[in-house]
């Protein structure tokens, strides 16, 4: 794994925004950078898939541990969300993706390590499936990308196709923020292209008519597709509704026990000393003098306290924390410069499909984090 610099397109700006890609800048930073990307050899992918897939599997485990020794306090879900969890799980509710966050800096000797699942609504999805390749194409056209995101994401449509209710399936997400917004397009045109009929609409006008969720026609939504967060719908003045609804959600409820990071601790009881994962505890570091202090429901980065031989040595500010904490094995991120990449790898229906990277200033990534793109190294 080596960090490149590089001269940028002297027109990226204007060839991502063709893509679409509109939050290539985030408040006059560049959030999409390519003057920089990281070369990963055949080996090294072939590394990170292998241990993406086999994380899947075992927190597919952790989540059957949890239901059936009923550890959902652990996770602080409410008692009435319980139903719906056990009733997705039960009826196999279909995923479409998720995000493992890595930490590894292609050393073969030492496995990448799991940081955490954005198992419910991981974004940068676009970035790694179709910038990121239309980079690589007008920079690198002879090299290659661990990248089939797109064609996974299209194929795993057409599966579930014929799973859905027999109406529309709607996207939506708050479509005031840009990033939530080009994402769920993304996903929603993939489903497009699998020949399934969508919508969208945004979560501000989702309504109800004291029966169902309805579209701003009054129709019925039988079908969801929501990039926000289970966590947050929990606690909504509707989301007593959710409970007397026959509407079919994806991210499927029993996400909401992955997407948390009470599962950290929960993976490591039932496989310790597993090479992708990191000692992890409730309620304290144990006898760990190294280690990580997470909130359990905290987003890009925040209130995340790095202790070194029992000091602190970084830490970030936030809203979260009331919620409960983890307490995880320090695994620092490489070092490049000052430059401390995490790699995202992406699952599609369960299946290893590429690899975005998310570079920061700060041991911690945090929301001020650059997306960089990649290449697999042309062989000898």
């Amino acid at each position: 794994m080596r960090r490149h610099t590089i001269q940028v397109r002297p027109d990226w700006q204007k060839k991502v925004e063709e893509l679409g890609f509109s939050y290539h800048t985030l408040n006059a930073e560049v959030y999409w950078d390519e003057r920089a990307y990281y070369e990963f050899d055949l080996q090294q992918v072939e590394i990170v898939e292998k241990a993406t897939t086999e994380l899947y599997f075992m927190c597919l485990k952790a989540v059957e541990h949890v239901i059936k020794h009923k550890l959902f306090a652990q996770f602080f879900i409410p008692d009435e969300f319980i139903h719906p969890i056990l009733s997705s799980w039960d009826h196999s509710d279909p995923s479409i993706y998720g995000r493992f966050d890595l930490s590894w800096n292609g050393n073969i000797a030492i496995p990448p390590k799991m940081l955490e699942f954005n198992a419910d609504t991981p974004t940068s999805l676009f970035e790694a499936s179709v910038v990121q390749w239309h980079w690589l194409q007008d920079c690198f056209p002879e090299r290659d990308q661990f990248n089939s995101i797109h064609e996974k994401m299209v194929h795993w449509w057409k599966k579930i196709k014929p799973y859905l209710n027999k109406q529309a399936l709607y996207f939506s997400c708050l479509d005031e923020f840009p990033e939530d917004f080009v994402n769920v397009q993304y996903i929603q045109d993939c489903a497009s292209e699998a020949g399934i009929r969508t919508k969208f609409i945004s979560v501000q006008d989702i309504g109800w008519n004291g029966t169902c969720f309805t579209d701003l026609e009054e129709k019925k939504i039988f079908n969801m597709f929501k990039l926000y967060p289970w966590e947050w719908l929990m606690h909504e003045k509707f989301a007593p509704h959710i409970l007397k609804t026959d509407t079919l959600w994806i991210e499927p409820a029993w996400k909401m026990i992955l997407s948390n990071k009470a599962i950290l601790p929960i993976l490591w009881k039932l496989f310790p000393g597993h090479p992708n994962l990191l000692e992890s505890y409730y309620n304290g570091p144990g006898t760990m003098k190294d280690y990580i202090k997470k909130p359990l429901l905290s987003r890009e980065g925040a209130n995340v306290t790095m202790v070194e031989r029992d000091q602190v040595t970084h830490q970030t500010g936030g809203n979260y924390g009331e919620e409960g904490f983890v307490f995880q094995q320090l695994c620092k991120l490489p070092d490049f410069g000052n430059n401390y990449p995490v790699i995202g790898s992406w699952l599609i229906g369960g299946s290893a499909a590429g690899i975005g990277i998310r570079e920061s200033n700060s041991p911690i990534t945090d929301n001020f984090s650059r997306f960089l793109p990649h290449t697999i190294a042309l062989s000898d």
